[in-house]
């Protein structure tokens, strides 16, 4: 009894979050429609972990086909919830896409936990909650102001949405997991991120220095921070999927103190763009190309966070830093540019 849904699994930290599951005696399948994704992910994770991982093409939004895959699946003892779309530029242009599949995909899966009493529910959540926060670094207590962005409102309404039902379902466990920069690829190279169209500030610097692309612009250079550029709090994949792990472990156990709990996730200090840039220029030792543009509507200026409630409780904490994210990423990028 120790069956694991991953949704959004064939994705960047879904797959990453299977092999640490795996590797932590989980047996895993996955719900995956490909939109932001490759199945090629699912090779690498069989590559790393010798499990082969059954991935249903479904859309969450389509409840029928969901119920299918619990019916298939009877003996689900957690389910971590990641599938979303997460662009905030594309939300800001596309709002009413991003609250149709986010939302719908959310009371889908939380349907199906219900019907078929799955006890343990992980929510993939965002630093986005926090909105342009007033005092950091943030913390689990930090209030939550108006979202920056349209993805940062359906992060908001899930964790709502999922803090409501627990108030109702009080024999099912949540955790909202609020990460902030996912980034870097697993140690071995075998997976990463490889979005259809990179949007995230790594893997842009790794395809400019590969010269899948020309420059990468930074957006704004007048922020009120040590640099002019934004800051945020970088977290390698890696240490960020076992963080689900351990999140999972710690409901099977019963050790929660109550049946809905949020966390923080990041390696609780800033890096700005342009030191991340640096970082890359170290770990590659090549210099990149880049531009300085305009600021980007729905950018926070500043976010990072306080992970101490994760270390206590879940005893996680990351293990890699800024410099490692880079080496990973660059590996990475240059294996698959191989290809």
């Amino acid at each position: 009894m120790n069956k694991v849904l991953v949704t959004g699994g064939c994705g960047y930290i879904g797959s990453h979050t299977i092999v640490d599951l795996i590797e932590n005696g989980f047996d895993v399948i996955s719900i995956d429609n490909y939109i932001n994704s490759n199945k090629k992910s699912l090779k690498g994770i069989e590559q790393i972990t010798g499990k082969k991982i059954k991935n249903y093409k479904v859309d969450l939004c389509n409840y029928n086909r969901v119920k299918k895959v619990f019916l298939e699946n009877k003996d689900i003892v957690g389910i971590i919830h990641f599938a979303a779309l997460k662009a905030v530029g594309e939300s800001v242009e596309q709002p009413l896409r991003y609250f149709k599949n986010n939302f719908n995909s959310t009371l889908n899966i939380l349907e199906a936990a219900k019907e078929f009493g799955v006890k343990n529910f992980i929510f993939s959540s965002s630093c986005t909650v926090y909105g342009n926060a007033k005092e950091l670094p943030v913390t689990e207590d930090t209030p939550l102001q108006k979202a920056e962005s349209p993805y940062g409102l359906t992060k908001q309404a899930g964790e709502e949405m999922i803090q409501s039902f627990s108030i109702a379902n009080p024999k099912i466990n949540s955790i909202l997991l609020r990460y902030f920069n996912p980034a870097g690829a697993h140690e071995s190279a075998l997976i990463g991120e490889a979005p259809n169209v990179a949007l995230n500030l790594v893997p842009i610097i790794t395809e400019v220095g590969i010269g899948k692309r020309k420059a990468i612009t930074v957006f704004g250079n007048d922020y009120d921070t040590r640099d002019g550029s934004n800051v945020r709090d970088y977290i390698h994949v890696q240490d960020l999927g076992n963080a689900h792990t351990k999140a999972l472990q710690y409901l099977i156990n019963n050790n929660n103190k109550t049946n809905c709990e949020a966390y923080n996730l990041g390696i609780g200090e800033g890096a700005t763009v342009l030191e991340v840039i640096d970082a890359f220029e170290k770990v590659a030792g090549k210099k990149l190309n880049y531009k300085i543009g305009p600021r980007r509507s729905g950018d926070v200026v500043a976010i990072y966070c306080n992970y101490k409630k994760a270390k206590n409780r879940l005893k996680w904490k990351p293990k890699r830093n800024i410099e490692d994210i880079m080496r990973t990423a660059w590996a990475w990028e240059q294996k698959r540019s191989k290809k």
